[in-house]
């Protein structure tokens, strides 16, 4: 098969698209025909290279897919030939305290596709059963292939473990991004009064469209003093911050007292400065908050099924062009995902 990969770190020019031996599943793992797929800013990160992650090598990337099934493995009830289905990335044992206990993100052997293990971006894909979402036959290979993981992210971060409540206030930063603009349109199903961040007047305009009440160029301001005028010096309830360094001191600033940030990752680095004094005395919440249980993803995506929510599409392009692609997301170039499908789906 043809098949997006890379032989050691680095930057876009060690993106190959070629051959590669075919994948056989596992008896707990369906074959995917891979009609569609999305990048994250997860492999850019990976491309280039993460700490304490030694990847086998070459390296297929990529946690977003759609596709249909061409094979069931011997134990695999779920699924049949023909199904349509998306991949959902996250994989943990099943068996530890956190997995027992119902929350398989804090699975002491939690691991991503395409990040920890290779990954979807290529033409077929062996895929853990349990790693499969149904897609109704109605939905489009690019939404299909690039929801999953912003969208069920976004919904544990605001429903689960911000416990964002109808009527507060939430601030979003990078509203252009896969993960900002999913939680842009779940707070504003909740309930919620929302304040977008982005670069540009165009980025800007598109979170409008998803429904954000106040929006702010954080190239133009500091987005807590906008915050803050936009409150009446109040501040918000709760912070969606994806982006870490850059944003942290001022998601803190942003909060009213007794509010949330709830973060998800650290796009511009992990070891930002923090006010502990800020925290303490007004009594704020740092929370983590990583991938989705099956049930949360379930619950999101059947949303999207619906047309509740839309992943915006930035641009589609064929699988030998992932390196464009992976500059359009480092670049910050776009509101939405970029969408990569296999060569010979065009």
């Amino acid at each position: 098969m043809q098949a997006v990969q890379f032989s050691e770190h680095g930057d876009t020019d060690v993106i190959e698209y070629g051959e590669f031996p075919d994948p056989e599943p596992a008896d707990d793992e369906v074959l995917v025909d891979v009609k569609a797929a999305a990048l994250n800013h997860l492999d850019v990160w990976t491309r280039r290279g993460l700490p304490g992650i030694d990847l086998e090598m070459p390296h297929i990337p990529g946690s977003d897919a759609a596709g249909v099934v061409t094979e069931v493995g011997a134990d695999v009830d779920r699924f049949e030939e023909g199904d349509h289905v998306a991949v959902s990335a996250g994989v943990s044992c099943g068996s530890c305290e956190f997995c027992r206990d119902g929350e398989p993100t804090m699975c002491v052997d939690f691991h991503i596709l395409g990040e920890h293990v290779r990954g979807v971006h290529a033409e077929q894909a062996a895929v853990p059963a349990d790693n499969l979402v149904p897609v109704p036959d109605h939905v489009d290979w690019e939404v299909a292939g690039s929801a999953s993981l912003v969208f069920q992210t976004a919904w544990r971060m605001l429903v689960t473990r911000a416990d964002l409540q109808p009527g507060e206030n939430v601030l979003v930063l990078g509203a252009s991004g896969g993960v900002g603009h999913a939680a842009l349109q779940i707070a504003k199903y909740l309930g919620a009064e929302v304040y977008a961040t982005a670069s540009s007047e165009e980025k800007l305009d598109y979170a409008e469209e998803l429904g954000a009440d106040e929006v702010i160029n954080y190239e133009q301001e500091d987005f807590a003093d906008a915050v803050r005028e936009i409150t009446g010096h109040r501040g918000v309830d709760v912070v969606v911050d994806h982006i870490g360094a850059a944003t942290w001191d001022n998601s803190l600033a942003s909060l009213a007292k007794g509010g949330r940030l709830v973060t998800c990752g650290a796009t511009t680095g992990p070891n930002p400065e923090t006010d502990v004094n800020r925290i303490f005395w007004n009594q704020l919440k740092v929370i983590g908050s990583t991938m989705g249980t099956p049930g949360e993803v379930d619950d999101v995506l059947e949303l999207v099924w619906e047309g509740e929510f839309e992943p915006r599409i930035r641009d589609t392009l064929p699988m030998s062009e992932t390196d464009r692609a992976h500059e359009m997301l480092q670049d910050r170039e776009g509101f939405g995902k970029v969408v990569v499908r296999p060569d010979s789906e065009l």
